[in-house]
C-alpha cells in the first residue's frame, strides 16, 4: 500500500508538468502574438461653390459679408442642387438674387480603408453678385475636379476646364495652372487662378477655378464687391495603410541568458532583431511548436525520473 501511496503522487505530478509544459506553449505564443495597425478610413470633401465677399452699400458705411456655398460635402457624401440665391439686407431691398445657376452642379465625396477621393461637376453655369443681376461675373461650360487617396500610393490631384470661358462679359482665354486679369472699365476686374493641385505624401486639393473679385457696380445701393470665389474644389487624406509586420519595432525582450529556456523565444511571426524567422526553423525541419513539444517531453522525462527514485528508496 506504502507503495501505491508514493506512486500515485509519482504519476500525478508527471501527468500536471506534462500538461502545464504543454499548456504554456499555446499560453506564450498568444501573449507575444503578432500586432496588426488596423487602417484608419481616409477622407474627402467636395464643393461645387464657395464664396468669401464683401458687399459695401452706397449709402452705409458699413460692408455686408455674403458668404455662401453650394454643394459642400465630407465623405462619404453626395449632392447636387443647380441654383443658389442669397438674401442681403440693403440690397435691392432685402430681395433674393441669384448667385449662381448651372445645369449640373454635383458634388461627391467617398472614403473606405483604401481609399478616399472627392469630385465636382459644374456645366454650363453663372455665377453673379449683387449690383450687377445682368452681367455674370463668370460663365463656364464646364469644369471639374477631382483629388484621390489611395493608402499606400502618391495622392492625385487633377482638375480641368472645358469649352469656353465668358468673365464680366469678355470671352477668355486661360491658362493652364497660371493667372489671368480681365478688366473692365466701368464695372471692375477679375484675377483667375486655373486648374489649382497641390500634393502632398498623404493629401491632395485639386480646384477648378479660383477668383478674386473687385466690381464697383453702382447699381442697386451696391458700391462694390470684393473677395473671393472658389468653383469645384475636390481633397482627400489617404487612408492609414495597415503596417506591415517586418516594419513593427521588435518586442521589448529580457536580456539573453546562456542557458534561455526556449518556450520564451518570441513567436515565429514577430520578426524581432536578433531572433530566428519560421523560415530559419524549417530548414532544419524545426516549426514554431518545436520548443513546446520539447518543453513538454523534458517535464515527463524529470517527472518520470523523479517517480522511479522515489519508489527504489521505498523498495530499499
Amino acid at each position: 500500500m506504502n507503495g501505491n501511496t508514493f506512486r500515485m503522487p509519482a504519476r500525478r505530478l508527471a501527468t500536471v508538468a506534462a500538461a502545464t509544459a504543454l499548456a504554456a506553449g499555446p499560453a506564450t505564443l498568444a501573449g507575444a502574438g503578432s500586432a496588426h495597425a488596423t487602417g484608419d478610413h481616409g477622407r474627402a470633401s467636395a464643393t461645387v461653390l464657395r464664396t468669401g465677399l464683401d458687399v459695401s452699400l452706397l449709402d452705409k458705411t458699413v460692408n455686408v459679408p455674403l458668404a455662401v456655398t453650394l454643394n459642400e460635402v465630407q465623405a462619404p457624401e453626395s449632392a447636387e442642387k443647380t441654383a443658389l440665391t442669397a438674401r442681403l439686407d440693403g440690397v435691392d431691398g432685402g430681395k433674393p438674387f441669384s448667385v449662381l445657376r448651372a445645369d449640373v452642379a454635383e458634388a461627391k465625396a467617398t472614403a473606405t480603408a483604401a481609399k478616399s477621393e472627392g469630385t465636382t461637376t459644374l456645366a454650363r453655369a453663372g455665377l453673379h453678385v449683387p449690383g450687377l443681376p445682368l452681367l455674370s461675373v463668370i460663365e463656364v461650360q464646364e469644369v471639374t475636379s477631382t483629388a484621390t487617396c489611395e493608402a499606400g500610393r502618391k495622392p492625385v490631384a487633377d482638375a480641368n476646364l472645358l469649352g469656353p470661358v465668358t468673365v464680366l462679359g469678355k470671352k477668355v482665354t486661360l491658362t493652364a495652372g497660371g493667372t489671368t486679369d480681365v478688366k473692365v472699365p466701368g464695372v471692375g476686374e477679375v484675377r483667375l487662378d486655373l486648374s489649382k493641385t497641390e500634393t502632398t505624401s498623404r493629401t491632395a486639393a485639386a480646384t477648378a477655378l479660383e477668383l478674386k473679385v473687385h466690381v464697383n457696380p453702382l447699381d442697386l445701393n451696391v458700391a462694390e464687391v470684393d473677395g473671393t470665389v472658389t468653383l469645384a474644389k475636390a481633397t482627400c487624406e489617404s487612408p492609414t495603410a495597415p503596417a506591415d509586420e517586418a516594419d513593427q519595432p521588435p518586442a521589448e525582450q529580457p536580456p539573453a541568458q546562456q542557458d534561455a529556456d526556449p518556450a520564451a523565444e518570441p513567436a515565429a511571426d514577430v520578426k524581432a532583431q536578433g531572433t530566428r524567422t519560421e523560415a530559419d526553423l524549417a530548414e532544419t525541419g524545426g516549426s514554431s511548436a518545436t520548443p513546446y513539444v520539447a518543453a513538454g517531453a523534458a517535464a515527463l522525462v524529470l517527472a518520470g525520473g523523479g517517480a522511479l527514485v522515489l519508489a527504489r528508496r521505498r523498495r530499499g
